[in-house]
């Protein structure tokens, strides 16, 4: 199998072998994301080999030419890789699972479960992030466990579309509440075999094309595997609650809504939603670099799972909070 990506390698000037990172990543994102990758090899405390995966050729041209000459990388080392590179792998690994493969031609976030296997032999450690992350302070990342997921944790949840998360419990899949997909830990491969079947229930070649169902798989792999949340202090989501939703239709400044932040805390930030576009002018204001320490391992947190029951009893509830809201039903 012919792989040739695009890799510079430097003098690595950290001891120990580096931790494996990954990001899908479109140069469209570069916006914010150039953020995420500034942070990320500024205030990373060990070794790391970052391998950005997006979708063309011109792509990884561009994300080449992002990490050659304006993203200050030393000591660290980094690879891109186009969607076509991989196509042998997914080939050879994916032969017998056709539901994984129809996956990986899906949304681009879901290549986030599927990319990174495909570039890790048995056993070695993936650590996934999203691309509107920041690091603010000096850190180092989490113990990748030997087995099972690491996953962020957020008060609310992404489950989304209903009829994807139904299917699912309708198929006795247990399902973790609370999880933020901004970063990921595991090891490969994995089950394969056993994701190739999750997909199967939730019917893989219908699933409508939305960045959400990600989520669904996460959660549905943590149940199934264990593992547990990181300390979401340390690894902190960012919450869209309806306060901050009431200031932002008020017409207040992203960067006011982010002075309430405890950066000073933190290892990561996931700026999710609109909170991405606020991180330049953050930046620019000092709110976000605070230079601490946060090299210390953070406490982990057992996954929680979301009852069938409990799932239901709040989509009826939305549902008529929003006739209340609209004047309509909506399904």
């Amino acid at each position: 199998m012919t792989l040739q990506p695009s890799t510079i390698q430097v003098p690595n000037m950290m001891t120990g072998a580096p931790r494996r990172v990954f990001m899908v990543l479109s140069p469209r994102s570069l916006s914010y994301a150039r953020f995420a990758l500034e942070s990320l090899f500024r205030n990373v405390a060990e070794p790391i080999h970052l391998y950005l995966i997006t979708d063309s050729l011109e792509d990884r041209a561009n994300l080449e030419e992002e990490l050659s000459l304006r993203q200050q990388t030393d000591p660290h080392t980094w690879s891109v890789y186009a969607e076509e590179d991989l196509a042998d792998y997914e080939s050879s690994l994916f032969a017998r699972m056709p539901n994984l493969r129809q996956f990986r031609r899906g949304h681009p976030c879901w290549r986030k479960i599927t990319d990174p296997v495909l570039l890790s032999a048995p056993g070695e450690e993936m650590v996934i992030l999203d691309p509107d992350l920041y690091f603010p302070n000096r850190f180092r990342f989490e113990k990748t466990p030997h087995s099972g997921v690491l996953l962020m944790w957020q008060k609310p949840h992404c489950l989304w579309p209903p009829e994807v998360v139904k299917a699912a419990m309708q198929a006795d899949v247990a399902i973790a509440h609370h999880v933020d997909i901004g970063v990921a830990h595991w090891r490969a491969p994995l089950d394969l075999e056993w994701i190739e079947w999750l997909l199967t229930k939730l019917n893989g070649p219908q699933l409508p094309l939305m960045m959400h169902v990600e989520a669904i798989l996460w959660s549905a792999i943590a149940m199934q595997f264990g593992g547990g949340y990181l300390d979401p202090g340390s690894w902190h989501c960012w919450q869209r609650g309806r306060y901050k939703q009431a200031r932002i239709k008020l017409g207040t400044p992203g960067i006011e809504i982010l002075r309430k932040e405890n950066f000073s805390r933190m290892k990561c930030f996931h700026a999710g939603g609109e909170a991405k576009y606020w991180l330049a002018d953050a930046k620019t204001a000092g709110l976000l670099d605070r230079e601490q320490d946060r090299t210390e391992a953070s406490p982990l947190m057992p996954f929680v799972e979301l009852p069938p029951q409990a799932y239901y009893r709040q989509q009826q509830l939305g549902a008529i909070v929003r006739k209340l809201r609209f004047g309509f039903t909506v399904s």
